[in-house]
């Protein structure tokens, strides 16, 4: 889907300002201009589709569906599912995050999916395959959408709504009065329209700066970070390694699929697979880009609460896999 844009960044960087992709600020311009134009098309087409859907079912009905007790935590599992079948990093994430808060889906279940969909995509299971077989791959899918459901549920637990920036929760009341005027009159699409590409605009607006800033440190991290420059820290003999590679990867950022040639590096210098792959969830699940969009729609106590569960589940994987594999 976003090939094009993907040409359209080397094109920029390679031929029209004749960078030698070798250099670090070739790959770092590179990966910021196709992220920006990726993200920025995930953001308008969410936001749009999402106010759609929110002007047509009640916000109401759906937040009770999600949170009726007969589906005994279900709800997150099929969060996490759908996670599993959409291609997309932390970031690129991030705007579906949005849509699901802003269409009343309760934040443990939005949590679910937010952890699992840059975990876990028909991509990086193709890859881990290749590199490390199917036993191997059939228990990191698992694992992966074992670790959205947990974490969706224990953070559900803690009611952590409160914590939504004042940004999101203008958005929430904003949705309600929309859909207020639209059930208060039988409007056809076209007359919905103006109202839907509105608020696309005012929720862009409010979002675009955080997202050209994370981004952009995305793309420093991508260009000038040495992929092997953890790797001492994480040898067998370290009882530590699993929440040192853990933590050390915030700071990095990448996709699945991006990382696992590095985690086949890894495994291939003597690093227990279990410790390799808790690297690899810290760079893809949780990073400072992903941390600075989702600034905009939670407070900084949720952020540190949000990454503390998942950061904790990960560990927990890690030594997990290590003892199986």
């Amino acid at each position: 889907m976003f090939e094009w844009v993907q040409h359209l960044a080397d094109w920029l960087v390679y031929q029209a300002l004749n960078l030698n992709p070798n250099q670090h600020l070739a790959a770092a311009l590179n990966f910021f201009i196709y992220d920006t134009i990726k993200i920025i098309i995930l953001l308008v087409l969410v936001i749009f589709l999402m106010g759609v859907v929110n002007s047509y079912f009640p916000i109401d009905k759906v937040k009770n569906y999600l949170s009726r007790k007969k589906l005994y935590g279900s709800e997150y599992l099929m969060a996490s599912l759908f996670g599993v079948v959409t291609p997309f990093c932390s970031c690129s994430s991030v705007p579906l995050f949005i849509g699901f808060v802003k269409g009343g889906i309760p934040l443990g279940v939005t949590f679910s999916f937010l952890i699992t969909s840059p975990l876990v995509n028909e991509v990086a299971i193709g890859l881990f395959v290749g590199l490390f077989g199917l036993k191997t791959t059939l228990i990191y899918i698992l694992s992966g959408v074992l670790l959205g459901t947990l974490s969706g549920a224990i953070l559900q637990s803690l009611k952590l709504e409160s914590y939504l920036s004042p940004w999101v929760k203008e958005l929430l009341s904003n949705a309600q009065r929309e859909q207020d005027i639209f059930q208060s009159e039988d409007q056809s699409l076209k007359n919905r329209l103006p109202i839907i590409w509105a608020e696309v605009r005012k929720v862009l607006g409010g979002i675009l700066p955080y997202v050209i800033f994370g981004i952009a440190i995305g793309g420093l991290m991508h260009g000038y970070i040495p992929e092997g420059l953890f790797e001492r820290y994480m040898n067998k003999e370290n009882l530590f390694a699993v929440p040192i590679a853990t933590l050390v990867a915030i700071p990095m950022y990448s996709n699945a699929s991006g990382i696992l040639p590095v985690v086949q590096v890894l495994v291939s210098k003597g690093i227990p697979l279990g410790t390799a792959i808790a690297f690899m969830m810290g760079v893809v699940g949780l990073s400072l880009p992903e941390a600075m969009l989702l600034k905009k729609v939670m407070t900084v106590k949720l952020i540190a609460i949000f990454f503390g569960v998942v950061t904790l589940c990960i560990i927990l994987s890690g030594y997990l896999f290590n003892l199986l594999l």
